[in-house]
């Protein structure tokens, strides 16, 4: 009897030993993983912009690295909360045709729902025209995202408070086809 206790009682210190063991020999988590197809995001590290024009160049790239990412964190930080896309659908002087997305709510949605679903794994804007006027500004670029190349079909209005430049509007598809 004495020997059977003795025997459980070792059996269970034994499984508890090998339970510590085990659970300190596991690895780590893997990192969370928020990029399209499981990767993790691996952002740019952005420089501290020389001037605003400097500043400007670097939010319209990042807008188009964010995409490639869908990162809708880091596109929502870009943009000012009362911000605005319009597709002009590639006739500018015809506003009847175009579409409108108002504000951030509705920005995320396009994003979500109409871009992030092309999956565009390459994304820059080639030449970027910049104007600034006090704490207001505007950009012209072209611009090369997944099969689409359209030259000066952007056109992009900006405003500087407190915490930096924010992108107000975007309308695209300026160029006719």
């Amino acid at each position: 009897m004495f020997y059977i206790r003795l025997s459980t009682k070792i059996a269970l210190a034994l499984g508890v030993l090998l339970m510590v063991v085990v659970a300190c020999n596991q690895t780590a988590p893997p990192p969370p993983t928020n990029a399209p197809g499981g990767g993790t995001i691996q952002r740019t590290p952005t420089p501290v912009p020389a001037s605003d024009e400097e500043a400007i160049r670097q939010l319209i790239n990042a807008e188009c690295e964010a995409v490639v990412q869908q990162d809708v964190d880091r596109l929502q930080a870009m943009w000012a909360d009362n911000g605005m896309v319009t597709d002009a659908n590639h006739t500018q002087a015809n506003t009847g045709d175009d579409v409108t997305w108002k504000g951030w709510d509705a920005l995320r949605d396009r994003y979500v729902n109409l871009i992030f679903p092309s999956n565009p794994t390459f994304c820059e804007h080639p030449d970027i025209q910049v104007a600034i006027n006090g704490n207001n500004a505007t950009a012209t670029s072209s611009v090369k995202i997944g099969t689409t190349n359209c030259q000066n079909c952007n056109q992009w209005a900006f405003a500087k408070a407190n915490e930096g430049w924010r992108i107000t509007a975007l309308t695209y598809n300026l160029n006719p086809q």
